[in-house]
């Protein structure tokens, strides 16, 4: 069943849609495109998931965009084409290897090859088997998110009988789809390929085995067994599976797909994959080619590896609209995903749902939040940054909400928890990345001469504003001080109060930290600085 319906759309932005330059109106166009050629009256979006390891952030991403192509399909369209979004999961695959991050690889030894809804979960939890506990983690975050959308087991359609259809097709076409995959493959694998994956009826695995007889009018296979024996199955009910190039194409053509977008790896076989679903008597779906994620290292991020950051992870330190974010921008440009780049998108995100609300139609459509929120960003007021949190955080060294929402309520006068959610949820956020990345790593040292009279300048300078929360007159104070001290570049002057003062390299802007720090708290730093106590 479809899960958070859709919000309505604007009807005044169907018209700036037409004109729209967003790379999600590009692909929608693609789709309004197909759907006048074929006739067709709905639209299908779908994205695949392989449930062989824990769903990290790049499954969550390509839901997320197809969302945001299928929200500009609906303003395209005037929102009078129905649409939907499937979710689907090859959790009939066999479990070819042990993912390294499972508690206890070698209690799962004995169940590979096996497809992973028959593969004992190893993670406990209630759940009947390793692709039931994946698909829950996929599902938990698409419904805390918000998505619309409709979930789809490989099992379930296979077990069915809901490919049936497309897999009697496959088996009348049998010697076109060999004809496709051989080329592909080398001397030793064409020898024994077989498009067909027998699930074996006495050991339950899935079977890489090859065919000694396609029998397309009665729509069954002939292989032998695991232990030599001669085997016929049909290749209906779920007794047989497709190896998975030839099952994108099968099943683009039995769901007849409109979209599907799918990461760099995948890009030298989409020529396989249209060509199976022709054959197979389908249209191919017009595809989106992202680029990959990394990890710190520059390494692609893997579900087995459990290298990157997991979907949990992030949403430990920040709200998923930010990961969201992330996801809009540039996806055709390879981009490093690892902890150090979530307060930038965390406080890029409010600055575009700040700016929404005071943009003209067609801006809006540009902007990222639009395409977050499918055309209905909230208002959201964020007085503080989650830069400035963390840096308030770093300084107070406190862990407790409650203790910064006192510095908080003197910056805002009247700001509270309770009228302030949002910021209120960044704190916590806040207090856990400190925990997590910024204390572990504070690294003080001792300012040089120059440093040294400096902050003493800055010191007796900023007796003058105590009491004060105008971050722009500090701003301004800090800055003459440090030329005065003929620092060049300035740059240098603001680095060296981040890793004097708060131990690290970098923060926002450095009087909007003073004004929410405060005045007297900051020179009580600067005190604490030029008497070794912070080193």
């Amino acid at each position: 069943m479809p899960h958070n319906p859709l919000p309505p759309l604007d009807p005044s932005l169907f018209a700036v849609a037409r004109t729209a330059k967003a790379w999600p109106f590009e692909e929608a166009r693609k789709v309004v495109a197909r759907l006048e050629k074929s006739g067709k009256d709905h639209a299908l979006f779908e994205t695949g998931y392989g449930p062989s390891g824990l769903p990290h952030i790049g499954t969550f991403g390509e839901v997320a965009r197809t969302t945001m192509v299928r929200t500009a399909f609906r303003l395209l369209t005037e929102d009078k084409v129905p649409t939907r979004l499937l979710c689907f999961s090859d959790d009939m695959d066999g479990m070819r290897k042990i993912p390294d991050n499972v508690p206890d690889p070698e209690a799962l030894k004995p169940y590979l090859q096996l497809p992973l809804t028959s593969v004992p979960n190893p993670f406990g939890g209630g759940f009947k088997s390793f692709g039931d506990h994946n698909n829950a983690m996929l599902r938990r975050f698409l419904d805390t998110f918000g998505f619309d959308y409709e979930f789809a087991s490989a099992t379930d359609y296979y077990k069915t009988g809901k490919l049936d259809d497309a897999l009697l097709r496959a088996a009348e076409k049998y010697d076109e789809i060999m004809q496709v995959m051989l080329p592909t493959l080398g001397p030793e694998r064409q020898a024994t390929y077989s498009p067909f994956l027998p699930i074996s009826p006495k050991s339950g695995r899935v079977l890489y085995v090859p065919m000694k007889h396609v029998d397309a009018k009665n729509g069954t296979i002939t292989f032998d067994d695991e232990d030599g024996v001669e085997t016929t199955l049909p290749v209906t009910g779920g007794r047989v599976k497709m190896q998975w190039k030839p099952d994108f194409g099968m099943r683009w053509a039995a769901l007849d797909v409109d979209f599907e977008m799918f990461g760099k790896d995948h890009q030298t076989n989409a020529v396989v994959y249209d060509k199976i679903s022709a054959i197979l008597g389908g249209t191919p779906p017009e595809h989106f080619v992202y680029e990959l994620f990394l990890d710190e290292n520059g390494q692609k991020i893997s579900k087995s590896k459990g290298n990157g950051i997991t979907i949990d992870e992030w949403l430990a330190y920040a709200p998923t609209e930010s990961l969201a974010l992330y996801m809009f921008q540039k996806p055709r440009t390879a981009k490093r995903l690892y902890f150090d780049v979530i307060p930038k998108a965390v406080d890029e995100y409010y600055s575009y749902v700040d700016a929404y609300h005071r943009q003209a139609d067609a801006e809006q459509l540009e902007n990222p939040a639009f395409h977050i929120h499918s055309g209905d960003p909230g208002l959201h007021d964020m007085p503080v940054s989650f830069a400035l949190l963390l840096n308030l955080v770093s300084a107070a060294n406190a862990e407790d909400s409650g203790v910064l929402w006192g510095f908080i309520s003197r910056y805002v006068p009247g700001a509270s928890p309770r009228n302030h959610p949002e910021l209120d949820r960044l704190v916590g956020y806040a207090i856990a990345y400190f925990h997590d990345f910024i204390r572990p790593n504070k690294a003080f040292r001792a300012p040089d001469e120059k440093e040294r009279a400096a902050l003493s300048d800055l010191d007796r300078q900023l007796q003058d504003l105590d009491g004060s929360t105008d971050a722009e007159a500090i701003q301004n104070l800090v800055y003459e001080v440090g030329k005065a001290h003929q620092f060049d570049p300035l740059r240098d002057w603001f680095k060296a109060l981040y890793q004097v003062l708060l131990g690290q390299d970098q923060g926002p802007r450095f009087g909007s930290f003073v004004a929410l720090y405060g005045v007297r708290e900051t020179r009580a730093l600067i005190e604490k600085a030029l008497s070794g106590e912070l080193g």
